[in-house]
């Protein structure tokens, strides 16, 4: 009598918890797929809404409302969890290194891990200063401040973050210095009409805009600019551009300025094995910028094509659009709006 053989199941992992894999999971909780075991790998049980980060800051939520439940969601979708940093990728033997764990094996991975803004070659960030980007880190420094008393705040950095951060504080912090500097143009990808509405925002919360200028030295109380300028800080935030974590250099993985190329299907162009998803992924069919309605628009289709990928059926194509809203807060209880270069706000 022949054993009867135990059923394939194929494992996927999907490293990090970002807004798609959230997204994901619900929806594959409502339709899950026989023969494929969810794994999800994230530093902690719940993933930050960066999109409400700007209210968070401005006190208008408070912090649990910023936080994505993934144990939840890992729940409902029927995935194990497992909290840890993911640190590479074994392609040949597909498993994944998370730090002080076992490796963990993979048929099929997304990666959703966002991206950072951290500046570690600026002598001094690293021990004094703070990211604004991963925002868990950033949400727990920033309640610190507030909570001791608040002072003067510097933000590096004057694009859309930057620039809807310093508004934040500004609602919070009173009469406390509030600066921004910029190496470059501020606010460059915003519509002129758009940038010129906000730039006359900041001079009328008192904020002050040093352009021209790069920080080349942070110190417990005080910043250095290039122009030999000490400026006092009680608190150095990091808003400026979008960094890829380093260890994605070492996957071997086809790179885009440190972002994993994927292409039309969200699929690794190196390996098909690999998809990724949100700010940490380049779209090498349709290079669009980081912003979280290409992730939120990525969740079905990503969805669909791990679904494809297990069962060996043919994947679809994301087509993201080419104009979008944007929404930057004003710090109070308002916002402009930009879309096709017109503008609002209320």
């Amino acid at each position: 009598m022949h054993a009867l053989p135990l059923p394939l199941t194929k494992e996927v992992a999907l490293i990090g918890g970002g807004h798609t894999h959230a997204l994901l999971l619900r929806s594959w909780g409502m339709n899950p797929l026989p023969g494929a075991r969810l794994t999800v790998i994230n530093p902690c049980a719940t993933a930050p809404y960066t999109g409400m980060l700007p209210g968070f800051v401005a006190g208008h939520y408070p912090r649990d409302a910023l936080e994505i439940d993934l144990v939840r969601l890992a729940r409902f979708a029927g995935a194990r969890m497992i909290f840890g940093h993911v640190t590479g990728i074994d392609r040949t033997e597909r498993t994944l290194s998370i730090e002080g764990r076992a490796p963990v094996a993979y048929d099929v991975a997304s990666l959703d891990i966002g991206i950072t803004s951290d500046m570690p070659e600026i002598p001094g960030f690293s021990e004094h200063g703070i990211a604004a980007k991963p925002l868990g880190p950033f949400a727990t420094r920033w309640t610190r401040h507030v909570e001791q008393g608040g002072g003067p705040v510097t933000v590096i950095g004057a694009g859309v973050g930057g620039t809807e951060l310093a508004m934040a504080m500004r609602h919070v912090l009173g009469s406390d210095e509030v600066r921004v500097v910029e190496a470059d143009v501020p606010l460059a990808g915003m519509a002129r009409p758009s940038r010129a509405k906000l730039l006359a925002e900041l001079t009328r919360q008192g904020i002050e805009l040093v352009q021209n200028n790069r920080v080349s030295e942070v110190l417990p109380d005080a910043v250095i600019l290039d122009d030999g300028r000490e400026l006092p800080t009680k608190l150095t935030v990091a808003a400026a551009g979008a960094r890829p974590f380093p260890w994605l250099e070492e996957t071997g993985l086809d790179l885009t300025d440190g972002f994993v190329t994927v292409g039309a299907t969200l699929r690794s162009t190196k390996d098909p094995a690999i998809f990724a998803v949100g700010d940490c992924a380049h779209l090498g069919h349709a290079p669009r910028p980081k912003a979280g309605v290409f992730a939120v628009r990525a969740a079905p289709v990503l969805t669909a094509n791990l679904r494809a990928a297990v069962s060996g059926t043919e994947l679809s194509a994301f087509r993201p659009q080419s104009h979008y809203l944007k929404l930057v807060s004003l710090g109070r209880k308002s916002a402009l709006a930009d879309k096709w270069g017109m503008r609002a706000t209320g």
